[in-house]
């Protein structure tokens, strides 16, 4: 097997300790020499200069949870290359698993090539990711919170939420308010609400009649204050995001110009995925990076499963939203395509399509720095014309007739119906 780094090492991650592994070849024999470091500063500081002095060229780690972290900043700091893999990709062989094993068999296959590095982002790209997935996180929690809300109105039958669609709004955040506040007067708590109200103040009052009790209120006062925390939570990131974002400004208002993706998407996107493309050779690379291609699973010629390939959570869920905001827009590209392919093969392979083909734009316009430019309906159904025209022309000819097409003027409706 042929040799790519003569010395190299693997290193085992744990929460406490590293158990690093140096492998050398000496001669015709290969020496391995193993240590165990603390994760502490001053523990991973010793390992990277005994890596270093042991003239080390490339070390290689798993993605262990949240621990690599801390040995990938500190170490990234030496001169030697650094290499992050997935866990499941350097699985030993059962049975053989210890500490000082995993590190050895991580040397190994560094030693050989047979590593496959993962997408580790610049610090700042990083910075941007983390505050971009907490204010999803953030989101998440203050909807929970709403959902708390509906559920205790309901046990005190309180039907609010049957006549006002957004229940922590101005109007309806002013009826809790006065719920909490101990007013029991449907009339006078229905009078709290905007004029703007499509529900009359009769229907206000004959859904704010209920059997509010003191926990009742208790518990709306706690889910208030949670949200009203979150809310002040996630205008301190959406800021902080702002200021961190500067280096890709550009870059996030090039994205922009893609139907469906606003400015939330385009910093979780670049949170995702940075700006520089030069990491994904081709669009393809990066769809399948993202877990948006079909997995390989094929035997004896057959293709036995066509399910997209897992991972890429946050940056998968986000594009498949972006795409429901896309193909709401009609007469685009992206519109056609999703009827399209909606109505051979479902919803939710076309979605999963239209998402894959905004990702290929974004690659195609942070490496072009070009805007994105729509291809209109007409684009996707001749080409569909002609790729139907090109394979029943083969099939004739296969069944020994000649064929001459010739194309006939067709009414400018058909060319966008789907």
């Amino acid at each position: 097997m042929e040799l790519l780094h003569g010395t190299c090492a693997g290193l085992d991650v744990h929460k406490t300790t590293v158990v690093a592994c140096v492998r050398r070849v000496v001669g015709s024999k290969v020496e391995t020499e193993v240590r165990t470091f603390a994760t502490t500063t001053a523990g991973l500081i010793g390992l990277g200069e005994w890596l270093s002095a042991a003239g080390v060229t490339c070390a290689c780690m798993e993605a262990t949870g949240v621990y690599w972290k801390p040995v990938w900043h500190i170490l990234s700091d030496e001169a030697f290359e650094l290499f992050l893999v997935n866990a499941a990709h350097v699985k030993n062989v059962p049975g053989r698993k210890t500490d000082v094993a995993d590190a050895t068999w991580l040397a190994e296959l560094t030693a050989h090539g047979l590593v496959k590095p993962s997408f580790v982002p610049p610090r700042a790209v990083d910075d941007l990711r983390t505050l971009m997935r907490t204010r999803k996180q953030l989101v998440r929690e203050r909807t929970a919170n709403v959902q708390r809300i509906h559920k205790t109105l309901e046990t005190a039958n309180i039907k609010l939420d049957a006549v006002i669609a957004d229940i922590i709004g101005q109007s309806g955040r002013a009826m809790l308010e006065g719920l909490i506040a101990g007013v029991t007067d449907p009339v006078q708590l229905a009078g709290l609400g905007s004029r703007r109200l499509k529900a009359t103040p009769t229907e206000l009052a004959a859904a704010l009649q209920g059997r509010v009790t003191e926990h009742h209120r208790f518990m709306l006062r706690l889910h208030l204050d949670h949200i009203e925390a979150i809310d002040k939570a996630i205008a301190s990131i959406d800021a902080r995001a702002g200021a961190t974002l500067d280096p890709f400004r550009v870059a996030a208002e090039l994205i922009e110009t893609t139907h469906g993706i606003g400015r939330l998407a385009a910093r979780a996107i670049i949170g995702e995925i940075g700006i520089d493309m030069s990491r994904f050779k081709t669009a393809g690379h990066l769809l399948s990076w993202a877990g948006m291609v079909p997995r390989n699973d094929e035997s004896a010629g057959k293709r036995r499963s066509t399910r997209l390939r897992h991972g890429g959570t946050w940056l998968k869920t986000l594009l498949v939203q972006c795409a429901w905001a896309a193909v709401r827009k009609k007469g685009t590209y992206l519109s056609a395509q999703f009827h399209q392919i909606a109505a051979r093969r479902g919803a939710k392979r076309a979605i999963m399509a239209v998402a894959g083909s905004i990702l290929t734009a974004i690659h195609t316009m942070l490496q072009t720095g070009e805007t994105y430019r729509d291809l209109g309906a007409e684009t996707l159904y001749k080409r569909t014309l002609e790729n139907q025209t090109r394979r029943l022309t083969k099939r004739l000819a296969e069944l020994g007739y000649e064929v001459q097409v010739t194309p006939i003027q067709r009414p400018e409706p058909m060319a966008v119906s789907f």
